[in-house]
């Protein structure tokens, strides 16, 4: 079937990835990409997306005017659009409050007039951070990891499952994205709505513009390049502190699925990351980008753990990985070996910017 698809954040790295590749898998489908181009280097995927026959709207999720449905007219919206940022929170809560939330309402508006489909990206975040700094890890060579003895409802070795526990602070960024997620299921009983929220993990890739406080792994892997310093920050200073990852490709895979199924998957809220099997700490990715680049780079120990932070995410994928057969197939070298020629293939460009 013909689809007329909105993404919004479609010009930055998860929006641009997911449009990029449905294209290829669907070159009869009009796709348009709306962003407000606020993350520096989003501006280098308009070309891509264009060369693509991907119509870019120079838009904002905040205007409720920039989401006319007589002009859209999408019958699927994928809600990638945020300020992703934890400490942005902390640092600049009205920008991302009216983006993160106002701006969802805005999209369910505009796919209640249109009878649109919902795919919403929301995040691991959404899970508190009291309850996450309570679960048993023991202190390897290397890195932390998850016991199988856990005593909250949800967690395990395998890591986080839907069913963790949400009565407490995680965040107003994680806020943003948890509040949102509630008004998705109110619109989808109220008008009848086709919705289905995807809680992610660590996301990277090939043109990931990384910074410190979103998109370490592209990060790591600039700064070892560009023979750039880092920190390992909090958590004692060692760069013990895990994350799962998953490649924006590996996600694109599980969007197509979604968007094929979506009649018996609707309404349902799934945890979407790498796994226990992708799991990687900073100082591990810091042996890899060494191999990978050929260069070593100073990095110092920051003991103070910042706010937000904890010292161990995984992800537990095992429903959506149930219910679809879906599986990640790209592991933490051949991920960061495609941020790393990335890089190569575009240093001019992205010199200035990492």
């Amino acid at each position: 079937m013909t689809r007329k698809v909105l993404i919004t954040g479609g010009a930055g790295f998860v929006g641009s990835g997911l449009g990029l590749g449905l294209t290829k898998l669907y070159p009869d489908w009009k796709i348009t990409a709306l962003d407000n181009l606020k993350r520096r280097g989003s501006e280098l995927n308009i070309p891509r997306l264009t060369q693509a026959g991907i119509e870019f709207i120079h838009g904002d999720i905040r205007n409720p005017e920039d989401l006319d449905p007589q002009l859209l007219k999408p019958d699927l919206i994928i809600e990638c659009s945020a300020e992703p940022s934890v400490l942005a929170g902390y640092n600049s809560p009205g920008y991302l409050l009216q983006t993160n939330l106002v701006g969802t309402i805005n999209c369910l508006e505009l796919a209640r007039q249109t009878q649109a489909d919902f795919i919403f990206l929301s995040t691991s975040r959404v899970y508190p951070i009291a309850y996450l700094n309570t679960l048993n890890f023991e202190e390897q060579a290397t890195r932390f990891q998850l016991l199988e003895e856990q005593s909250i409802t949800g967690a395990s070795k395998e890591g986080i499952a839907e069913e963790f526990p949400l009565n407490k602070a995680r965040s107003l960024y994680g806020t943003t994205k948890l509040a949102s997620e509630l008004l998705i299921a109110e619109y989808a009983d109220a008008y009848g709505l086709r919705t289905l929220i995807n809680r992610c993990g660590v996301l990277t890739g090939p043109w990931q513009m990384g910074k410190v406080d979103q998109g370490v792994f592209a990060l790591w892997v600039a700064r070892h390049y560009f023979r750039k310093s880092l920190k390992y920050i909090g958590h004692g200073g060692t760069g013990k502190q895990i994350r799962d990852f998953l490649h924006v490709y590996d996600l694109l895979d599980l969007i197509d699925i979604q968007i094929q199924n979506l009649d018996q998957l609707k309404g349902e809220t799934f945890n979407v990351g790498g796994g226990l099997e992708n799991t990687i700490s900073l100082y591990e990715m810091t042996q890899l980008c060494q191999q990978i680049t050929g260069n070593q780079i100073e990095i110092t120990g920051v003991a103070e753990t910042r706010p937000g932070d904890v010292p161990i995410f995984v992800t537990d994928s095992r429903k959506i990985r149930k219910v679809t057969g879906w599986q990640p197939r790209r592991n933490a070298e051949k991920t960061l070996t495609d941020i790393y020629q990335w890089i190569i293939e575009y240093e001019k460009e992205l010199k200035g910017i990492f």
